[in-house]
This record gives structure tokens, C-alpha cells and sequence, in this order.
């Protein structure tokens, strides 16, 4: 009995073996030869962030920071004198006078943390669309570099342990890109 499930089971896997090489040869599409195959990469990081459209939203970005820091800087100033006063005048004030100034100081330390936080999404939002603009762009250029190179696909180096420099396309992407887009 076990010799005749064991010729059962080796004519399955053969003749399962035969069905999927025989699949595998009428439904395969045309095959790429590793010698046909060429394959450039990018760092896609780098070429965005090297652009001269990134680097301009950039330094348009720290003057709004520089600019919006002292305006957060004033108000927390404003916050910390509030609660200094309310520390030190706390005591000797009557109670009524003493709430109203608590409920004043969490007000104010609410609203300013609340302005903070919302200056920090908005700056988050900016850079963000900033990014998305170029990345849409520098994909159409890497496209088109493709192309032009006759290269069969290009891949983030990132995802790769070894390239030839030749086929990077990194510097050359963020040239391009500086032309195409000044």
C-alpha cells in the first residue's frame, strides 16, 4: 500500500511539474535577457532637496519661520509675565480678582498654545505641497531620462546594496529638472 501511494504521489508531482512548465511556456509574456536589461537609479531624496525650486521654498520658508518665531516668542513671553503676576500676586489677592486673573492666564496660555500648534501644521502643509509639486515634476524627468537612455526601468537606490555610479541619475535628474523648471 505505501509503495502504491508513493507511485501515486510521484506521477501527481510529475505530471503537476509538466502542467506548470507547459502553463509557464504558452501563457508567459516575451522575457527581458539579463543582457537586455539596464537599469538606472535614483536617490530620489537627494534630487528633490538638491532642486533650485526646493532650495528657494526653502529659504522663503525660514524667513516665515524666523519671522513667525518672534511673534511666538512675544506671546509666550506675554504667557510666562501672566503667570509670574498670578504667582506672585496670588496670595494677597481677593478671591473673586484672583480667579477672573487664573481664568485670563488659561485662556491666553490655551490660545497660545493653540497658535503655535496651528502655525506648526500650516508650515507642516506648505512644505508638504512643496514637495508633492516637485516630486511630480521630478518623476516626469526621470521619466523622460528613462527614455532617452533607453533603460528598461528606474529604481530609488535606497532600495539596492550595489550600483555602478554610471547608472546613477541623480545629479543628472536635479540638472534636468533646474532647466526644465527654473
Amino acid at each position: 500500500m505505501f509503495e502504491l501511494k508513493e507511485k501515486v504521489m510521484g506521477t501527481r508531482v510529475f505530471g503537476l511539474g509538466l502542467l506548470m512548465i507547459a502553463g509557464g511556456l504558452m501563457g508567459s509574456p516575451p522575457q527581458v535577457s539579463a543582457a537586455e536589461l539596464k537599469i538606472g537609479f535614483v536617490n530620489i531624496q537627494k534630487a528633490i532637496t538638491e532642486t533650485k525650486s526646493f532650495k528657494k521654498s526653502q529659504m522663503k520658508f525660514r524667513v516665515e519661520l524666523k519671522k513667525e518665531k518672534g511673534i511666538i516668542e512675544a506671546r509666550k513671553k506675554k504667557v510666562e509675565g501672566m503667570l509670574r503676576e498670578l504667582n506672585k500676586q496670588g496670595f494677597v489677592l481677593n478671591p473673586e480678582l484672583k480667579k477672573a486673573k487664573e481664568e485670563s492666564f488659561l485662556k491666553e496660555k490655551k490660545e497660545f498654545e493653540r497658535y503655535v500648534q496651528d502655525r506648526e501644521e500650516e508650515f507642516a502643509r506648505k512644505e508638504k505641497k512643496v514637495i508633492e509639486q516637485i516630486s511630480k515634476k521630478m518623476l516626469e524627468v526621470l521619466k523622460q531620462l528613462g527614455k532617452q537612455k533607453k533603460l528598461t526601468m528606474v529604481i530609488e537606490k535606497k532600495a539596492v546594496f550595489y550600483s555602478d555610479s554610471a547608472l546613477d541619475l541623480t545629479n543628472l535628474a536635479v540638472k534636468t529638472y533646474d532647466k526644465l523648471h527654473p
